[in-house]
């Protein structure tokens, strides 16, 4: 009597089974090792911002020490006291800018340094858009004469997507009134060229501020590597509550978590179809009497 034949599905496959598990093998070992570099590259940043917060604790440099600087990137996130001029007429508001959620400007004034044939840029704080006329600038204080301002020394001010070009270039009157930083120390009439207004049509608005731009447009002897982000409680018409750089630290532990959660939904469906499916079949066939 010939044995009872079995059922095609029944026949091993264990070519398909191979295939299967070489597939789901490397599919794990794949995701496992993109979440484990989510993870380092998270761990990098951390570091990354433990040495920011180390910066910042130190104390400031004195404006020698902030002149002496080969490079600016040397000192990084460092607080640093300076002496000098308001170049007020150079003022520039960056638009789309967001504190609290609140959209608005930066604004950025280049500051003389006493004695000094140098200039760099200040980012001096955030002020409010006025919803109704976009144009229509928030009062801002700016003192008059040498002024002492003590901020962080951070890259050049991040730049926006744009579409278009930026707003007016300071005209050449604009330019001719900045004073020369090397009389900044005794000279009045520097001081008066400081207050002096720009000509007639000229937009401080802008969308983003290239440094090197800036420094052709001014003819300003501007230092170019670094900007100054002036530090303390809100003063001038001015808000300084900062964001922190923005690392990314959330978004990589996200990605580590999607990708090991998907090798581990790897895991289960072949678990699930290659022992557990397989499994139940058999003891179905057994229930019904099918050997």
């Amino acid at each position: 009597m010939n044995p009872v034949p079995l059922y095609p599905e029944e026949r091993p496959r264990r070519g398909r089974f191979l295939v299967i598990t070489i597939a789901a093998a490397m599919t794990v070992s794949a995701t496992i090792s993109l979440g484990r570099w989510q993870l380092s590259r998270a761990a990098q940043k951390e570091a990354l911002q433990a040495s920011i917060d180390a910066e910042k604790q130190k104390p400031p440099l004195t404006q020698a020490e902030f002149l002496a600087l080969g490079k600016g990137s040397d000192a990084l996130h460092r607080a640093v006291r300076l002496r000098g001029l308001w170049l007020t007429p150079q003022t520039v508001y960056l638009d789309n800018r967001q504190m609290h959620g609140t959209p608005g400007f930066y604004v950025l004034t280049p500051f003389a340094l006493e004695g000094t044939e140098q200039t760099v840029m200040v980012q001096r704080g955030w002020i409010q858009r006025n919803f109704v006329d976009r144009t229509k600038l928030e009062p801002v204080e700016t003192p008059a004469g040498i002024v002492e301002v003590t901020g962080l020394i951070e890259p050049p001010p991040s730049h926006l997507l744009e579409l278009g070009s930026s707003a007016a270039a300071p005209t050449a009157a604009a330019s001719a009134a900045a004073p020369s930083p090397a009389a900044v120390a005794s000279a009045p009439e520097a001081q008066a060229a400081a207050a002096a207004p720009v000509a007639e049509g000229y937009s401080p608005i802008r969308q983003n501020l290239d440094l090197e731009a800036f420094r052709a447009e001014t003819k300003l002897p501007l230092r170019t590597d670094v900007s100054l982000q002036q530090s303390g409680p809100a003063s001038e018409g001015l808000q300084r509550d900062w964001p922190a750089p923005a690392l990314g630290l959330e978004r990589h532990y996200g990605y580590a978590f999607q990708w090991f959660g998907l090798s581990a939904l790897v895991v289960i469906l072949y678990v699930w179809f290659q022992f557990i499916t397989p499994l139940r079949r058999a003891r179905r066939r057994a229930r019904d009497g099918r050997f």
